[in-house]
C-alpha cells in the first residue's frame, strides 16, 4: 500500500520546492487553495525538525542499510533535505563523504546550516537552493549517493524527476528514494469513546487530500507508483525496496505525545468541515490537555510508522 499522507505535501512557492523528512501532517497554512495544499515552509521548520527528530531511529535504520549497499561515498546528496536533520545523520554514518542538502526553501537550509555546525560537521557541509531538481545541475561534481526523502511526490512530474536525479548520479552511483509505506498509527481503534476507527476514517480524508494536491502541483503528470518500474525508466538498475519501522511504544514519551498532538491537531484544522459530528467531538477530546482521555494524558497513546526505501544504481559505462 502506498502512503503518503500524515505529512506536508504541497509546493509552498511553485515548481520544485520540494522539502522531505518532516512527517507532518497537511498543516494549518493556507495560502491560495481552500483545503490547505500550500504550506508556509519556514513556519512548519521547527515542527518538521522535531518530527525528524522523533523518526530518527528509522532514518538510522535506513541509514545503516543503506551503508551496506553504497561503499564509502564521496559525496552525497540529500534532495529536499528540509531542516537538514536526515543531511546530518548521513554525515555521521559515512563520515568521509561530503554531504550537500538541497532544498527550495532558504530558512530551511539555514537551519541545516547551523545544525551541521553545531554538530561539527560544518567542514564537510554544504547546502544548494533553488527549484529542484533544476537545481541539482548546479552540482560541482555528480553524486555516489543521491537521496530523496519523501520529498519526490512534492514535484509534478516524478518520472522527470527521476530522470533528472539520475543524470546527477556518477556511474556506480545510488539514487534512494524514501516514499511510500503504511499509515501511521497512534491510538487504539477504540478510544472508548466515539466512534471505532477514527484514524482509519482520517487516512481516507488524508488520501483524497493528497490527490488534490498532487493534481494542482505545477506540471502535474499521474504516475502509476512502481517505484522500481520507474526507477529502470531513469535508466538505474538494480532495483531494490526495504521498509523500516519506527515503533514507540506506550506510554509514549513527551515528545512523542507532542508529535501525536501536532499531528491531529492539523488534521482537525485542515479536515474538520469533512468530519461528522462524532468524529470531531472525538478529536476535540482527544486534543484537550485537560481530558483524561487526551493524548496528553492517556496512557495507550503510541507512535508506529512504516517508510519504504527504493534504491536503483547508474550503470558503469
Amino acid at each position: 500500500m502506498a502512503h503518503h499522507p500524515q505529512e506536508p505535501h504541497g509546493d509552498r512557492a511553485g515548481r520544485g520546492h520540494a522539502h522531505g523528512h518532516g512527517h507532518a501532517p497537511a498543516p494549518a497554512h493556507r495560502h491560495g487553495h481552500g483545503d490547505g495544499t500550500d504550506i508556509d515552509w519556514a513556519e512548519m521548520a521547527p515542527h518538521l525538525e522535531a518530527q525528524a527528530e522523533l523518526f530518527t531511529p528509522l532514518y538510522e535504520r535506513a541509514l545503516s542499510w543503506l551503508g551496506k549497499e553504497v561503499t564509502e561515498p564521496g559525496l552525497i546528496v540529500d534532495v529536499g533535505s528540509g531542516p537538514g536533520v536526515v543531511s546530518c545523520l548521513f554525515a555521521e554514518t559515512f563520515p568521509g563523504a561530503r554531504v550537500v542538502a538541497a532544498d527550495g526553501s532558504a530558512p530551511l537550509l539555514e537551519r541545516a546550516l547551523r545544525r551541521a555546525d553545531r554538530l561539527g560537521y560544518g567542514d564537510r557541509f554544504g547546502t544548494l537552493a533553488g527549484e529542484l531538481p533544476d537545481a541539482l545541475g548546479e552540482l560541482d561534481y555528480p553524486a555516489d549517493l543521491l537521496w530523496a526523502g519523501r520529498s519526490l511526490h512534492h514535484l509534478g512530474d516524478q518520472r522527470a524527476a527521476l530522470a533528472a536525479f539520475a543524470e546527477r548520479l556518477a556511474p556506480g552511483g545510488t539514487l534512494a528514494i524514501m516514499e511510500g509505506g503504511l499509515p501511521p498509527r497512534f491510538l487504539p481503534r477504540d478510544l472508548g469513546f466515539g466512534r471505532p476507527g477514527l484514524e482509519a476514517r482520517l487516512d481516507a480524508l488524508q488520501e483524497e487530500w493528497f490527490a488534490r494536491m498532487r493534481a494542482e502541483l505545477p506540471g502535474s503528470v499521474g504516475e502509476t507508483e512502481d517505484w522500481s518500474a520507474l526507477l529502470a525508466a531513469a535508466g538505474l538498475t538494480h532495483a531494490r525496496a526495504r521498509t523500516f519501522l519506527l515503533d514507540l511504544p506506550a506510554p509514549a514519551s513527551d515528545r512523542a505525545r507532542a508529535y501525536v498532538a501536532a499531528t491531529l491537531a492539523r488534521l482537525r484544522d485542515v479536515h474538520g468541515d469533512a468530519l461528522d459530528p462524532a468524529d470531531r467531538a472525538a478529536l476535540d477530546r482527544l486534543l484537550d490537555p485537560r481530558d483524561e482521555a487526551g493524548v496528553q494524558r492517556r496512557a495507550d497513546v503510541f507512535v508506529l510508522a512504516a517508510h519504504t526505501v527504493h534504491t536503483a544504481v547508474r550503470p558503469v559505462q
